[in-house]
């Protein structure tokens, strides 16, 4: 009998730190937020989604780790104009809709994209998908179904979307940083590779944009006429991968640092899940 509480001061030890360790995010590629409410964070090792709010994280959405299931490899994270949360699989190669919290997901396009790697919504309600493996920019109609082409691009990877609907587009090719208009004509906004790897992009209201480089672990400005320099680079960032705004602060998603930071107009970082 002597010997019980003792075990039973380990199982509760045990039982505690398994707690703290399901709520630490474990490789966040992508952040999504509205100025209010919750953010949601792509992770791809959970697999799945978790929400945010008040610097705690919880799961929204925990995938099977079954290759093709829902989610099993969810690569960006999005939420549509009814606050309804989106993410892209290349698992199923499709990308997803949530009704609500604590709905099972629900595929758009029948498995008719290749590899997601980012979701925009138009003002319309459809969805713009940058596609890795097929080289393209899909438009998914916002009920969902089969995709339409809505221009080819080389080895896409994060998108924006500016208040004209032109869309923005990281490009893993000889031109880095690309714009399509709304009629799908593509044009080159930042010529050659300044970047060293970049992987997402905002765009900002005077006009200039923000690109993630996860290799210079650094934020990059790009004015209006295409010029690049960077505008916050190492520590705290390890990897800065996915980018969204929130405000006017722009959230990281670093799947090195297991966090997601802010970074407000003067340049401030913070660790949103420190306290």
């Amino acid at each position: 009998m002597r010997f019980l509480y003792p075990y039973c001061v380990v199982v509760l030890i045990l039982s505690t730190t398994q707690l703290l360790q399901a709520a630490e995010m474990l490789y966040p590629l992508s952040v999504a937020a509205t100025d209010k409410g919750p953010l949601y964070v792509a992770d791809r090792k959970l697999p799945g989604i978790w929400s945010v709010e008040q610097g705690k994280a919880a799961s929204y959405f925990t995938g099977s780790k079954v290759f093709r299931t829902p989610l099993n490899a969810v690569r960006c994270v999005a939420i549509d104009n009814e606050g309804r949360v989106l993410a892209g699989d290349s698992s199923t190669r499709d990308v997803y809709r949530f009704e609500k919290a604590g709905a099972q997901p629900q595929p758009l396009t029948n498995g008719g994209i290749g590899i997601p790697m980012d979701v925009v919504v138009l003002k319309n309600g459809d969805l713009l998908v940058s596609d890795l493996e097929l080289h393209q920019i899909w438009k998914v109609p916002a009920a969902g179904g089969k995709p339409t082409l809505f221009a080819k691009v080389e080895a896409p990877r994060g998108l924006a979307l500016d208040q004209a609907e032109n869309l923005w587009v990281v490009s893993g090719t000889a031109d880095q940083l690309l714009k399509v208009s709304p009629d799908g004509k593509v044009s080159v906004v930042v010529k050659g590779r300044p970047f060293n790897f970049p992987h997402d992009v905002v765009v900002l209201d005077d006009g200039s944009a923000i690109v993630s480089d996860g290799y210079e672990k650094a934020l990059w400005k790009v004015a209006a006429d295409g010029t690049t320099e960077k505008w916050v680079s190492g520590e705290p960032f390890i990897n800065p991968v996915g980018i969204t705004r929130q405000g006017q602060n722009i959230l990281v998603a670093d799947p090195h640092a297991k966090t997601v930071f802010s970074v407000d107009p003067e340049k401030n970082v913070s660790d949103l899940l420190k306290p």
